[in-house]
């Protein structure tokens, strides 16, 4: 693999330029060598930035490290099929020495197989949305144990039981009126029904409870009829608090049939 640093002196001890465009010369370097030579950029005195891209692809390079490489630059490059690295200092050697154990490490990754540059970059970037789709989760996972912790030590099964008292009916109708009363994440609404389940409360009520709570939502109706309208609102939430109700019921008897 060749790849390319732009550099303001032309050996591997010369510091790593900043700016692509106008770096004094690209240090072109075999990875598996280290064997490099230094081509000197015609762009550098800022007679045209993008000569030091035409320079790379010139040179067959698949990958340029550098301080900073404009967006115009990184177009031409990865339309070339070149990969572009920013943030890299310090001196070329180090430079090319850092990119070398990740580009190592991720082909160890890969067994036999070699990892492409846009493999790469479609890896780094699953790597990252997992990371942000982790921290948007964390507050909930830890809402989550919270709550757990509160229904076990505040919510008795006595005081469910004289809520719940085992008419089917009567109890799809609360458990449906206590979902959609209460707010928050749909998945406090499975974390409260199995609690209501381990307490002897009918499937019913559990059913009828989830079912509105990521339904109705009276404690949001306000907001709802700003936006929406304020008949609308009303009429969806009226017609999904009775759906709901049947549904529940509906799918009890199924399942108890089926299971």
């Amino acid at each position: 693999m060749k790849i390319a640093v732009s550099s303001e002196g032309q050996e591997l001890n010369s510091k790593v330029a900043n700016r692509l465009g106008l770096a004094p010369y690209l240090i072109i370097v075999d990875l598996e060598t280290m064997e490099h030579k230094a081509a000197e950029n015609p762009g550098h005195a800022g007679t045209g930035g993008m000569q030091a891209v035409v320079l790379a692809i010139k040179e067959n390079v698949q990958v340029v490290l550098t301080g900073y490489c404009s967006p115009v630059a990184e177009a031409y490059l990865k339309k070339n099929g070149i990969r572009i690295v920013r943030g890299a200092k310090g001196t070329v050697k180090n430079a090319v020495n850092e990119y070398a154990k990740k580009h190592k490490a991720l082909n160890s990754l890969s067994g036999h197989f070699p990892i492409t540059s846009k493999t790469r970059e479609k890896v780094a970037e699953a790597m990252i949305r997992t990371a942000r789709q982790f921290g948007k989760m964390l507050p909930i996972l830890i809402g989550v144990i919270f709550l757990m912790g509160l229904l076990k030590a505040f919510v008795s099964k006595k005081m469910l039981l004289s809520v719940f008292f085992g008419n089917v009916i009567w109890d799809t109708v609360k458990g449906a009126c206590l979902g959609s009363i209460l707010p928050g994440n749909p998945i406090n609404s499975y974390i409260i029904g199995g609690e209501m389940l381990e307490n002897d409360v009918s499937l019913f009520a559990v059913t009828a409870f989830v079912m509105t709570w990521v339904s109705v939502g009276l404690v949001q109706l306000p907001a709802e009829m700003a936006a929406l309208g304020r008949r609308f609102s009303l009429i969806r939430n009226a017609v999904s608090l009775v759906v709901s109700i049947g549904a529940a019921i509906v799918t009890v008897f199924i399942f108890n049939l089926i299971r």
